[in-house]
């Protein structure tokens, strides 16, 4: 076995009293870590100088042993390693060799405490007593790796080690206090440490029968207030208080209240009674010690452990050493059972975090559904609606034309057209005639038309043969002007530029519709429904009998019917497009007062957009080959022209539409309603679905944590409350305490 260096083992059994009758009680466990020698008077200066003495003369042989080396002296005398003959154990022999009535007092309670507590493997164990040997002594096993102060020299300890130790030195003072003894001197010097760095307490000079009525002075900073009175009566709670102050020091690294400032208070007085009631004063007054607080790993159940021993009140204090260790083994299952707590909490958790995916999936899909079905409706509403439009325009134009055709096949009209022409005068007064004739039909019109609610035509004219205009109604300046380059003379599919028709161009020869094409005076657009007037043995065309409309002016009847209630259906507008350029004809937005704003090539650019009329000509295309195929009549995201250019909302421009050809005018008829407004259920369902999942979440949450708060309050300990504690705190308050 390797010899120690050290004089640790002696340094447990200093007497902590008779220091502290010399006036050293402010200056124990001191340490080289404060760098101060503290002022002595001239009997400490003479009993140091005696200590100093001879050190290394063995006080006296004790059979069976071999003295090895000295250990290290106190108040008391001296301690030896020995080594016994027979086994080469070693041991600790404490020599009084001072002997005087205290020595022989310290020796008596100090070897009657340690024969008491031998039982206990966390104390210290005596091996022998020479009561007759001169000096007397005792012996004791020896630790080699000294005591708990050497190893906090260097630093604080880790937690888990700082609780170990602690735990371990509980259950020595568990078993000392059952025995009815209290240790009244706890400190790190008295802490052994053997060679698995267990502990041991050691030397219990300053131990008291928990039914002794005589004061026991401690160790400065680990001895607790109301113990530094001289006639204070010894208390378990004292123990308490060391222990907490012992714990504190293995986590931060120095006693509680251990300051240089502290430490000079006390040092400038000259007696023993002065410096105690100083250092009462100073844990009184001082704000409570908080580095433990700043240990890393430190945790909140350690803290108030640390806190609660160190109560200046000894009220509040633990009433004793197993309602501490109670606390930490409470600490320690808690610790234990928090992977499974916090499993019992993130498992749930986790769970219901895992369904959100799928919640959300299923919500989206039951979304994407429910918008499919309701778009599908929606256009498949939208295309009869587009049916109806188209197939009403196409009627209003054909019963427009059918008039026509019944007016200009009369006798009557063909009989005055041939009589002007062959009388080879055709000036505009010729026609005056005619003029009458036809102002009576076109009024007999206009009030059939009036009565039915529809719209009456824009004009009615007449051309000859030539294309000048010889009649109209309204009458306009335009009478006696040349409109051969106009569609509805030639009926060519194409406006020419006005004074520019080729002398090729001929009248119609059939009733026709034509083209659309932009008025002067509005920009809006206009078509125009024309019949050829035959001579009477249909040889050749008089002249040319027409009537024009706006194009909005056909959609007027069929809007309000069409659009319904726009709150509930979504904001439903109708419209023309043509079918050769895509222009659109034909909208509630192109009113004359919105049109008169923009220019004649401005209106041409209200066109739609590329992938929209090549769907609209795929779609054409499908129709003449009379196959209703793959190509829809529909579009779910149909950008609106015109209302993106009359519209404030420019975002808000997405309509479903559907189209439907009218007729063979060239013109394809829309219905159109927005589309956040038609898919408004689908939001709202949305919206329902998410609120309703937010409510289960949470609800989900709340319940999780609600069960396992009632499990934490069965498992673990309530905090707020603890028998000890109540039990301790009654007890003290049905008796006055003792005034320090």
């Amino acid at each position: 076995m390797n010899e120690p260096e050290s004089q640790d083992q002696a340094d447990c059994s200093r007497d902590p009293a008779a220091e502290g009758q010399n006036e050293q009680a402010p200056a124990e466990d001191q340490g080289g870590s404060q760098g101060k020698t503290l002022r002595q008077s001239p009997e400490e200066r003479e009993r140091a100088a005696h200590l100093s003495k001879d050190r290394f003369s063995l006080p006296a042989k004790v059979p069976g042993y071999v003295m090895v080396r000295s250990l290290g002296e106190g108040s008391y005398g001296s301690v030896w390693l020995a080594q016994e003959d027979n086994t080469g154990k070693y041991v600790a022999i404490k020599f009084y060799t001072y002997r005087r009535g205290l020595d022989w007092s310290l020796l008596n309670r100090e070897v009657e405490k340690l024969a008491e507590l031998y039982t206990s493997r966390n104390i210290i164990s005596l091996q022998g007593v020479g009561w007759n040997s001169d000096p007397p002594y005792y012996m004791m096993e020896y630790l080699e790796n000294g005591s708990l102060a050497s190893f906090l020299d260097a630093g604080p300890l880790p937690v888990p080690e700082a609780v170990r130790i602690a735990k371990t030195v509980l259950q020595a003072l568990v078993h000392a206090h059952g025995r009815g003894i209290l240790h009244c001197d706890l400190k790190p010097a008295n802490i052994l440490l053997d060679d698995n760095y267990e502990p041991r307490i050691c030397d219990f000079g300053q131990s008291r029968l928990s039914n002794e009525q005589s004061p026991s002075l401690g160790t400065l900073y680990y001895m607790a207030p109301e113990q530094s009175d001289l006639q204070a009566v010894p208390d378990a709670r004292w123990d308490v208080y060391a222990l907490g102050a012992l714990l504190y020091h293995m986590l931060s690294g120095k006693a509680p209240y251990r300051t240089a400032g502290n430490e000079q208070s006390i040092r400038e007085k000259d007696t023993l009674e002065e410096k105690l009631q100083t250092y009462r004063e100073l844990i009184q007054k001082s704000p409570r010690p908080a580095e433990h607080r700043k240990v890393k790993g430190i945790d909140r159940r350690l803290v108030d452990i640390v806190d609660r021993c160190l109560e200046t009140d000894p009220r509040k204090r633990f009433p004793n050493a197993q309602a501490v260790l109670s606390s930490l083994i409470q600490r320690d299952q808690y610790r234990a059972r928090r992977p499974l707590i916090a499993l019992g909490i993130i498992a749930p958790l986790l769970l219901v975090l895992g369904l959100i995916p799928v919640a959300g999936a299923a919500v989206n899909q039951m979304v994407s559904q429910f918008r499919e079905n309701l778009t599908a409706r929606a256009l498949k509403s939208d295309l009869i609606s587009a049916n109806l439009l188209s197939q009403n325009v196409e009627h209003d134009l054909q019963d427009r034309q059918v008039q026509l055709v019944e007016l200009s096949q009369r006798t009557l009209l063909r009989d005055m057209m041939e009589k002007v022409q062959n009388d080879g005068s055709e000036s505009l007064e010729s026609y005056g005639e005619i003029a009458a004739y036809l102002q009576q039909e076109k009024d007999l019109v206009d009030e059939k038309r009036d009565s039915l609610g529809r719209e009456k035509d824009t004009s009615w004219f007449l051309t000859n043969a030539n294309g000048i205009q010889v009649w109209r109604d309204p009458p306009r300046p335009t009478i006696g002007q040349d409109f051969s380059y106009r569609d509805y003379f030639h009926g060519q599919g194409t406006e020419y530029e006005k004074g520019k028709a080729p002398a090729s161009v001929k009248p119609i020869t059939h009733p026709y519709i034509c083209q659309a094409f932009k008025s002067d005076a509005t920009n809006q657009w206009m078509v125009a429904v024309a019949v050829p007037i035959w001579d009477l043995k249909h040889d050749r065309v008089l002249g040319i009998l027409a009537r024009t409309t706006h194009l909005d002016q056909l959609l007027t009847g069929y809007d309000e019917s069409i659009r319904g209630d726009s709150e509930k259906i979504g904001d439903r507008k109708i419209a023309l497009i043509d079918n050769r350029d895509g222009k659109v004809l034909a909208h509630p937005r192109m009113t004359a007062e919105n049109l008169r704003s923009l220019s004649r090539e401005e209106v041409d650019q209200l066109v739609l957009k590329d992938n929209h009329f090549d769907q609209l000509k795929l779609f054409r295309l499908t129709e003449k080959k009379g196959q209703r195929g793959p190509i829809p009549a529909v579009i779910s995201d149909y950008h609106d022209p015109v209302e993106a250019v009359f519209s404030e909302d420019i975002e808000d421009n997405i309509w479903l539409a559907a189209f439907a050809p009218v007729g063979n005018t060239g013109w394809t008829a829309v219905v159109q309603e927005r589309r956040g407004l038609a898919l408004r259920p689908v939001v709202e369902m949305k919206n329902w679905l998410i609120e309703y999942g937010l409510i289960v979440l949470v609800t989900s949450c709340l319940l999780i944590f609600t069960v396992w708060y009632f499990v934490m309050r069965v498992l673990t300990e309530r905090r707020g409350w603890d028998w000890s504690r109540h039990q301790q705190e009654k007890k003290s308050d049905s008796v006055t305490p003792v005034a320090n």
